[in-house]
């Protein structure tokens, strides 16, 4: 690759709870990634323009409300809609298996719970970038 994966870090909704997401942050830059970390209560809309804006190769939003169901399904529709197709969508926080399986269905990537190795995050990212985007 000729530059380092670029990721957007986001936390959508009134979800007030960051410490997780900078963590994460923090172990994709350790891991050679640009990482853009959105801050706290952004709108789908705000976080798929600013990855459209900073050319992102992945958009990982952490969230712990419960609206996951709403979030990632109004992510990736603006994601669509801006021809966002090369683009991994991923995350993760507290998410039913069920759920999981349905945003999966949706056009999510592989999401993850607490608690998950971030080297194992870092790696997923990774493989998927090499293997959908072109550089």
């Amino acid at each position: 690759m000729n530059r380092p994966i670029r990721v957007l870090v986001a936390k959508v909704g009134l979800d007030g709870h960051d410490r997780g997401a900078k963590v994460i942050a923090t172990a994709l830059r350790d891991a050679g990634m640009e990482v853009i970390y959105t801050g706290l209560r952004q709108t789908p809309e705000k976080v798929v323009n600013a990855a459209l804006q900073e050319d992102v190769d992945a958009i990982g939003i952490s969230i712990l409300s419960g609206a996951h169901m709403t979030v990632f399904p109004n992510v990736i529709q603006l994601m669509k809609e801006k021809g966002m197709d090369d683009v991994l969508l991923t995350g993760g926080g507290i998410i039913p298996d069920d759920d999981m399986k349905e945003l999966y269905r949706a056009g999510v990537g592989k999401l993850f719970a607490p608690g998950t190795p971030t080297a194992e995050i870092a790696e997923y990212i990774k493989e998927w970038v090499k293997s959908n985007r072109e550089f």
